[in-house]
């Protein structure tokens, strides 16, 4: 029951609260630029036993389950200053971020998932050019150094691995006050699709290269976008 309410009473997995992680930029000056590496962008679904439906199901954190994935997590991104990730990975995450630019904002993410918020972006442009697939978003968030849920869950924003798109438009009416308080939350929407402003096609981009939606999740978590692919899939040309 303490593992219930503590994660009824999760917050935010994204924007709004926590400090951001410092990322890696590249330095100033008159130096030349180097040319940005081009990955090849393989199609992938996101791994099952990652996702958070997976592990959490009616407010209840499953043990097992969820240290499989924070595992799993920890072993390819790096520990987030825990003593369970500290085992599984000596390196940290927050000391891989790097700063990326996406849809024109800067981001501070795992360098592991650029590659795979480029093929994104890259399908967005291609695909989602249509007057109702527009979209300009205004504020994203990514690496986190502070967990955005309460008890024994970890955000996938502390090991660099999520991203959150425009909050306020994009509403998770299944966290903590402020965020059900939304007036988006309270008009009667069939789907999470109808309750963000969000394009599909924008949402079907990443889920093809391994990203999953939380809007599909019980906090219905519109905003919020984590990569559970395996990040070895985008190779260089």
């Amino acid at each position: 029951m303490a593992a219930a309410i503590a994660l009824l009473a999760a917050g935010p997995s994204g924007l709004g609260g926590g400090p951001v992680a410092e990322a890696k930029e590249a330095a100033g000056g008159k130096s030349k630029k180097k040319k940005a590496p081009q990955y090849e962008c393989r199609p992938q679904s996101p791994q099952k036993f990652l996702k958070r439906r997976t592990f959490v199901q009616k407010g209840m954190l499953n043990p097992k389950k969820h240290a499989k994935a924070v595992r799993y997590l920890a072993e390819r991104y790096g520990h987030v200053d825990t003593e369970e990730t500290r085992r599984y990975n000596p390196e940290s995450a927050h000391a891989q971020a790097t700063t990326v630019r996406f849809m024109g904002l800067p981001l501070s993410i795992h360098e592991k998932v650029a590659p795979a918020l480029h093929c994104v972006e890259k399908r967005i442009r291609a695909t989602c050019n249509s007057k109702s697939r527009r979209y300009t978003p205004r504020a994203v968030g990514g690496f986190r150094t502070a967990n955005s849920y309460r008890g024994a869950e970890i955000s996938n924003h502390l090991f660099g691995t999520a991203i959150d798109i425009d909050p306020e438009r994009n509403p998770c009416c299944g966290c903590v006050d402020p965020w059900p308080t939304s007036p988006l939350c309270h008009e009667k929407k069939r789907t999470a699709y109808e309750r963000t402003a969000l394009p599909r096609c924008w949402i079907k981009a990443f889920e093809r290269y391994g990203f999953d939606w939380l809007g599909h999740d019980d906090l219905e978590d519109t905003m919020h976008f984590e990569f559970l692919g395996d990040p070895d899939r985008f190779k260089k040309r």
